[in-house]
């Protein structure tokens, strides 16, 4: 696996510090951050995403709280049109 450093919450302290990979393979985020709330993850639940698509959060996954501030690190690939999107959304 090849991991590439893209950065760290800036003056994070020694014991907190949320940060973001990039697994260079397979172009995957690996994101270390604040685990969400029982209320925000029942917030993500009541809003839900896609019709007909459960809310239940399986054991193997989470849902972390990014800080703002980390979005910056967040990889961007340029459009046809030369603008900025995103690498997972393409928006």
């Amino acid at each position: 696996m090849t991991l590439k450093f893209l950065g760290i919450i800036p003056n994070t302290p020694t014991d907190e510090s949320p940060t973001i990979w990039l697994h260079e393979e397979t172009g995957d985020l690996l994101i270390q951050s604040y685990k969400a709330t029982e209320e925000e993850v029942r917030e993500c639940q009541a809003i839900g995403s896609v019709p007909d698509h459960s809310t239940h959060v399986p054991d193997h996954e989470t849902i972390i709280r990014l800080p703002a501030v980390m979005l910056k690190y967040i990889p961007r690939q340029i459009d046809g049109d030369g603008e900025k999107t995103s690498a997972t959304t393409g928006t």
